[in-house]
């Protein structure tokens, strides 16, 4: 053995890979391909077959001492790649600042890394008792396929009950995910009543109880289902939670959903829908999986009778990567795809890079980091999450230290299929992270998530989101005074409304979240532009605001006598939690200092100067809030001067009366995706929607 991996790495090849390596530093190339064997040489004429044979190779070389200077570069052949197993990488697979360890696609290759099953053996239904369950519109196109027939035992965990739970195994077809039988097809029922003990509260009458009444006779063709889920939003807009059903009363029209209950309760007049149903698998592209015999039901989008090879996919891994304490590595134009949870998970290291990949069809996250510094993903198309895209956490918080993690240029559009709140398209935790130049579209939730300290969210674009929730934000973070030191600079939100168009917020500082700042940005038809739930030390300078239904609302809601969100409870405990008044904290934050010795729930600090308000309304700010505030210099219901609002041109022209009250030119030009090498796709198209509900 010791001698054939010793002739391996004698026969890599010495290449000059573009990019990595000067000429006079060149770097060494492996080759992977479909077609290749592990007991080859890794070189082009004779590739290896797989990731590991590739990485197996590099430890080798390493173990040797003969990594050469430039790196080692995984050229991966063109071709799906079917994972059996997660691919692990540990310290040992890392690369170094001068030698970087780079897997990525053949030029020009479509290369596919599947953390899932093709299913090929689909057949017309023939059983009696099936088609008897099925709609009978459905019953000439609905196939069926015998997963254990291809030995698919194991489907993974459906755990739909635990509220940012995994969806388990889904499908896929010709790349795009289909839709679990439900009903109605798409949006949502009404609550009719709620039943069981009643509470009184906030919101009026709710009840503590899973149990409610539905209007009609639908629930009566699910006598012979064996495993029926409801999803819905039971109390508020933006909480939802996916339950078993445990009883159908059809005489009463009453369904009981078993425990756990929905933490806040249930109230007439919200909203769900059934699912998992066989029986109400009735229109082109649903599914359902018999999860006790593992028979998967589907009825194709385009009508097929016949499913070609590689046109279904099943999910199964949980991961398709996993990077630990591994640094100076590269994945770069790779497609990863088909896999039940996060499909690259990277914890600690430094200066790992996925570049210019294509991430869809995932149950999960795209990409996780957590530790680590200087860890960034760049230029990836990302669409089809079960939660979020990009989660992005490190640094220290106490020490103020910086992670230095950033998400950059990449295009971010329906995310959050399964787990539809609270899992943005970019999450960021901890101090220090930058996400910049994003283009974030099309999703239930919100675009961006920060906790934490002194990060950067700058040059994104972001439209279309928050389409099933309200009070909610594009941009979000709250109830915290020490989360200090974020700017929101020169990003551009536009065609923002909320669930039923009842309106959401752009940029969202929630309960008396402080010290951050909303600068330079671009707000065009935005309910609730830029939103101060009560904080301290917070700046809305230098924005434009258009068609905006308030462009800006601050109120004092820390000073509420019946309910105070937490000023009195939450916040003191977290500020405490901080060093606030050591000697970093009072240089980097001042103003937390002695905090609690003035009137620390109160709007103190906060100022709204040099903005734009144009058409639309300019005032949600509240009478108790104006006289903690400074607001100055703000040109409201005068004509700003675009250069062609008609074509949403809304740079200013040099004699725009803004630049006397002290405006700063905004560099709308700069927003957005731009083209680079890293880029995983070019010329991208999208279009903005506003939400009107189902």
């Amino acid at each position: 053995m010791q001698r054939y991996i010793r002739k391996t790495a004698i026969a890599i090849t010495l290449a000059l890979v573009c990019g990595l390596a000067t000429p006079s530093r060149a770097a060494s190339a492996l080759y992977v391909s479909p077609q290749g064997n592990d007991t080859n040489p890794g070189t082009r004429e004779k590739p290896l077959l797989s990731l590991e044979g590739a990485r197996d190779a590099i430890r080798h070389l390493r173990k040797e001492g003969a990594v050469p200077d430039g790196g080692i570069t995984v050229w991966i052949g063109a071709g799906t790649y079917e994972r059996k197993a997660v691919f692990d990488l540990t310290v040992e697979d890392s690369g170094a600042e001068d030698a970087p360890i780079v897997y990525r696609a053949a030029k020009g290759k479509n290369v596919y890394v599947a953390g899932g099953r093709a299913i090929g053996n689909f057949h017309p239904i023939t059983d009696p008792d099936d088609l008897k369950r099925l709609d009978e519109a459905a019953r000439g196109n609905v196939l069926i396929a015998d997963l254990k027939a291809l030995g698919i035992n194991d489907i993974g965990k459906q755990n739909w009950s635990n509220r940012g739970g995994d969806p388990g195994l889904e499908l896929f077809y010709k790349a795009e995910p289909m839709t679990l039988a439900r009903w109605p097809n798409e949006g949502f029922v009404e609550i009719v009543d709620v039943t069981g003990p009643m509470s009184e509260g906030r919101y009026g009458k709710f009840s503590k109880v899973g149990k409610f009444i539905y209007e009609g006779d639908r629930p009566k063709r699910w006598s012979n289902e064996k495993d029926v889920w409801v999803h819905g939003y039971w109390f508020h807009d933006w909480s939802d939670q996916r339950h078993k059903v445990e009883s159908i009363d059809l005489e009463n029209r009453e369904i009981s959903v078993v425990p756990p209950y929905h933490s806040y309760g249930y109230r007439k007049g919200k909203w769900f829908y059934a699912f998992n149903l066989l029986s109400e698998l009735d229109s082109p592209g649903e599914w359902y999986l018999d999860r006790e015999d593992n028979r998967l039901y589907f009825w194709p989008p385009d009508s097929a009778k016949h499913i070609a090879a590689g046109d279904a996919v099943v999910s199964l891994l949980p991961t398709l990567v996993s990077m630990t304490d591994v640094s100076h590595m590269t994945f770069r134009g790779i497609t990863f795809e088909a896999v039940q949870g996060t499909a690259i998970r990277i914890q600690k290291g430094s200066q790992n890079r996925i570049a210019g990949c294509t991430l869809r069809n995932i149950g999960s996250w795209a990409i996780s980091v957590s530790g680590g510094t200087e860890n960034g993903v760049i230029g990836c198309d990302i669409t089809a999450t079960g939660s979020g895209a990009i989660s992005l956490s490190g640094g220290d918080r106490k020490t103020l230290t910086p992670a230095g993690h950033f998400a950059e240029n990449n295009h971010i559009h329906h995310y959050s299929r399964w787990n539809r709140m609270y899992k943005p398209a970019v999450s960021i935790t901890g101090v220090g992270l930058r996400i910049a130049h994003n283009l974030i579209h099309h999703a239930p939730h919100e675009a961006i998530a920060f906790s934490g300290n002194d990060h950067l969210i700058e040059f994104n674009e972001i439209h279309s989101v928050c389409s099933e929730s309200n009070d909610a934000g594009a941009i979000y973070s709250g109830r915290d005074w020490t989360k200090r030191g974020t700017v929101i600079r020169h990003n551009y939100l536009h065609h923002i409304n909320g669930f039923r168009g009842r309106g959401c917020v752009g940029v969202y500082f929630d309960d008396m979240l402080s010290g951050n700042t909303i600068y330079g940005n671009l707000f065009y038809k935005v309910t609730k532009a830029a939103f101060v739930g009560g904080g301290r030390d917070c700046i809305v300078e230098n924005n434009i605001f258009v068609d905006c239904k308030p462009a800006v609302h601050v109120d004092a809601r820390g000073l509420g006598k019946s309910y105070n969100y937490g000023a009195t409870t939450t916040m003191p405990k977290r500020l405490k939690e901080m060093p606030y008044q050591n000697d970093l904290w009072r240089k980097r934050y001042p103003k937390l200092t002695n905090m609690l010795n003035e009137t620390p729930a109160a709007p103190v600090g906060t100022t709204i100067v040099r903005n734009i308000s144009w058409r639309g309304r300019w005032d949600g700010i509240r009478a108790d809030a104006i006289p903690h505030l400074t607001i100055k210099d703000n040109l409201i219901d005068v004509d700003p001067r675009f250069v062609d609002a008609d074509e949403l041109n809304f740079q200013l022209k040099d004699d725009s009366p803004a630049f006397e009250l002290g405006f700063k030119r905004i560099p709308i030009e700069r927003i957005g995706l731009y083209k680079d090498a890293n880029r995983a796709s070019w010329p991208v198209t999208h279009q903005a929607t506003s939400a009107t509900g189902p």
